[in-house]
């Protein structure tokens, strides 16, 4: 027997995602007309020695697929004649909408590298995505596929060896990630740097194998930055990695360390009972948000206190970083939020640590690196500035801070 009322469901989402793709060809359409338009205006008094236009429509290009996230579309782009040669060089438009041999919006190509970390082989992208992109979504080939891991690891070599002496970095984040992507062997280990610029920037330094994040594996990524030209920032923040602190302390030995809380708060709380742990979390929160150095400290004594000789271990958990914990305290209160913890990393990574699946057969070590860094460039152009960046520059400048305010400006009001 037939379900007349599934059957009517399944014939309404149907031309729903024909109404959906029609009407995105239709948008494009009249974009792509109007960029061409634009371009034509742009260059309407120029004219050749007979008086006609040098710049004119030339038609429309042979019709391509192009695969978005609303499924796979036709599109004929309308094409331009220009006839303006500038120093020597014939000039020709270019659309910036959709350029020469796209085939894949950049939505679509952002979901590539993160169904290649949640383990998804290379052969089953095309079955994978068929069914939201249509069977004539293009460039999910094996071979496609392929092709682009190979061009994500040429893009991470070059970015390695990038120049950074014309940039500099405030503050950095540091963080070792731990990836199962199709490997037989031991997980992938990410050593990953996040740094802001001082204009707010957040702006991705480092992605690289480590090795149980060592201190040889990340003195080796500190001292490639340094080699790059790049300046020690101001301050570190990570978790009690003692590999990242001992590479900092060799490479960037004027740099402050600010301990993660988040990390600080998970150690402490694994060494008490669980009956124990809300009234400690309680603690521990009220110093990581205290309002000054003073209260933060008095809160470090309250929980050893509270939780001392009973609970030592606990308790030397957490003073045995008291200073490296305080560090925030010398930076201006704008920027204790995004100091007390490694979530700049951690946020980016959100979707793929520790949740991917392996899957059969084993993978490389340096896809599952290009993978990641593709994975966190394209997230980069979506992280926000830091709030209060104004004050980076006088953080960088050494200005001093106590308890988030600045003192020369309290000395010059007195």
């Amino acid at each position: 027997m037939i379900d007349n009322d599934a059957q009517s469901d399944t014939s309404y989402k149907t031309q729903l995602d024909e109404l959906l793709r029609e009407g995105a060809r239709r948008m494009l359409l009249a974009a792509l007309e109007a960029e061409v338009e634009d371009y034509i205006d742009k260059y309407k008094h120029e004219r050749g020695e007979d008086g006609r236009r040098k710049v004119v429509r030339n038609g429309k290009a042979r019709a391509r697929s192009l695969t978005t996230a609303v499924g796979t579309i036709e599109v004929a782009a309308p094409r331009v004649n220009d006839k303006r040669v500038v120093d020597g060089q014939r000039q020709k438009f270019t659309s910036h909408i959709l350029p020469p041999y796209m085939r894949k919006s950049p939505k679509v190509a952002e979901v590539l590298p993160l169904l290649y970390l949640r383990g998804l082989s290379t052969n089953d992208f095309r079955p994978a995505l068929e069914s939201l992109l249509g069977d004539k979504a293009s460039g999910l080939s094996a071979t496609a596929i392929t092709r682009l891991t190979a061009k994500w690891e040429a893009e991470h070599k070059a970015w390695k060896q990038r120049d950074l002496s014309e940039r500099d970095y405030v503050y950095v984040w540091a963080d070792g990630i731990h990836l199962n992507i199709r490997l037989e062997e031991d997980r992938l280990c990410l050593l990953v740097i996040i740094g802001v610029r001082p204009d707010g920037t957040k702006e991705l330094l480092a992605v690289d194998d480590g090795y149980r994040e060592s201190k040889d594996s990340w003195a080796s990524v500190l001292r490639s930055l340094r080699a790059r030209g790049m300046r020690a920032p101001v301050v570190a923040v990570g978790d009690g990695a003692l590999g990242f602190w001992a590479a900092v302390r060799d490479v960037w030995p004027e740099t402050k360390e600010q301990r993660c809380w988040f990390h600080k708060l998970g150690n402490v709380l694994d060494k008490l009972p669980k009956r124990l742990q809300p009234k400690a979390k309680k603690m521990l929160r009220e110093i990581m948000y205290a309002d000054t150095k003073e209260d933060a400290s008095a809160g470090f004594e309250a929980f050893e206190a509270e939780f001392s000789p009973k609970h030592q271990r606990a308790v030397d958990c957490l003073v045995k970083d008291r200073g490296k914990l305080l560090t925030l305290f010398e930076l201006p209160a704008e920027h204790w939020k995004h100091m007390r913890t490694t979530n700049v990393i951690e946020s980016a990574f959100a979707t793929v640590r520790l949740r991917q699946r392996v899957t059969k057969g084993a993978g490389s070590r340096t896809k599952g690196i290009a993978m990641a860094f593709k994975l966190l460039d394209m997230a980069e152009r979506r992280w926000r500035k830091l709030d209060g960046r104004m004050l980076l520059p006088l953080v960088r400048a050494g200005v001093k801070f106590v308890d988030g305010i600045q003192q020369q400006r309290e000395e010059e009001a007195a």
